[in-house]
């Protein structure tokens, strides 16, 4: 029986098994700097490295607008109607990105001063991630289209391990300013090296694949800003009212809980292409009977997952974040699980289905109307509760999200899909 599921299912184990290696690889070294980050630093710096970064990635967001993620999508489908068109992709879309991150620089360094004041210092080292990072996801999904998991898995491997010696030495050295180069570095030796890897592509510009990527992306760009709002503003409203050690708490909690969720999310850009093509094919009865039998795996899933972080976990604190307060560390780590059973399958269903087959206005308006909504608890709950009430917010918000945007998807589309 085993064998025969294997069989059945080999392209997917296996392309699952190489974005685990690539994924955890680049995450692995993202993660291992946040520790080295939280044990070298003290933990106000802590607080205004996250602080910084939130900045940054929120300034990347419409770097990219989502052409990386497009990409991605049109990329497998060219791949299967019109394989000259995926030539045409990289160089048109790295237009796109250069113009978009050139005008968000621009706009950082004329209005940085007046915002971020004594901050902005610390953006200006951190500025070449606003073009690195977006280049780097649309190399990402170039590979992931054309499904090539083991190269973009051994590239990202490679990278990770040949920059951890030069990032350990930076932040010991540097501190906060170390830490911060680092991140520059990694991602710069990460696009280096994926340019080596991917040479099939023409310096020409096709009006038809801009216009595609660009109409798509906008939906999608929309989507990551509401998915900012909806995640990461929090961090921004901390550091706001001046709880940056605060920031630090919440932030080692944040990267677990991504931490949790990887392997989901790895699984669904692996079975995205594929179900991209059964979307163009019209195989809507296969779809709706695989979409219901993987929502109550990973239901499961996560329940167990949830029980055996809330068992360990603690006890990873206190080997690594001994420094901290560790029962404000657990109390905030007791109240995120609550979450996680539900976020498996919602996460997955978004990235394998919703995304892919082309119904990302579902998933862009839920995250911005919500992201919205968790934003204005923020500001109203964080002067009574603290840290606390930043908490509570990211909470209710992301339960609403979840049954506002499965329950459409499911009940509004996939059910009135006919074959």
């Amino acid at each position: 029986m085993i064998k025969e599921y294997y069989n059945r299912n080999k392209e997917t184990i296996t392309n699952f098994i190489w974005r685990a290696i690539q994924v955890g690889g680049k995450q692995g070294i993202t993660f291992l700097i946040f520790i080295l980050c939280a044990k070298l630093l003290s933990p106000y710096d802590f607080g205004v490295y996250n602080y910084i970064l939130a900045i940054t990635f929120f300034l990347i967001i419409f770097g990219d607008f989502g052409i990386s993620t497009a990409t991605s999508k049109f990329v497998a489908e060219y791949n299967a109607t019109d394989k000259e068109k995926i030539k045409y992709v990289l160089f048109n879309a790295s237009v796109v990105i250069f113009f978009s991150t050139a005008i968000i620089t621009i706009l950082t360094i004329v209005f940085g001063p007046i915002y971020l004041g004594e901050r902005y210092y610390y953006i200006l080292y951190l500025l070449p991630l606003v073009f690195l990072a977006p280049l780097t996801s649309l190399y990402d999904g170039i590979y992931r289209g054309l499904k090539r998991f083991k190269r973009l898995s051994l590239i990202t491997l490679f990278t990770g391990l040949a920059s951890i010696i030069i990032v350990y030495i930076l932040i010991k050295k540097y501190g906060l300013l170390g830490a911060l180069i680092s991140q520059n570095l990694f991602y710069l030796l990460l696009v280096f090296i994926l340019a080596l890897g991917f040479k099939e592509f023409r310096l020409k510009l096709n009006k038809k694949i801009i216009k595609d990527l660009t109409s798509y992306s906008i939906l999608v760009g929309l989507s990551s800003i509401g998915y900012y709002l909806y995640t990461r503003v929090d961090i921004l409203v901390l550091g706001h009212f001046g709880y940056i050690e605060e920031i630090a708490y919440y932030e080692i909690i944040s990267k677990i809980f991504t931490f949790i969720l990887t392997p989901i999310l790895i699984l669904g850009t692996v079975t995205a292409p594929n179900n991209t093509k059964n979307f163009s094919l019209k195989k809507y009865s296969y779809l709706k009977n695989k979409i219901k039998k993987e929502s109550l795996i990973l239901l499961i899933i996560g329940t167990l997952t949830a029980l055996i972080s809330y068992l360990i976990l603690p006890l990873f604190f206190r080997i690594f974040f001994n420094e901290y307060n560790l029962v404000t560390l657990t109390t905030i780590l007791n109240f995120m699980l609550i979450l996680v059973p539900l976020r498996f399958f919602s996460s997955y269903l978004t990235v394998a289905y919703i995304i892919p087959g082309g119904f990302v206005k579902i998933s862009t308006i839920c995250l911005i109307t919500f992201g919205a909504i968790n934003l204005i608890l923020d500001i109203l709950l964080i002067k009574p509760f603290g840290l606390m009430g930043i908490i509570y917010a990211t909470i209710l918000t992301q339960l609403l999200f979840i049954f506002a945007k499965d329950t459409y998807f499911y009940f509004k589309i996939i059910k009135n899909l006919k074959n």
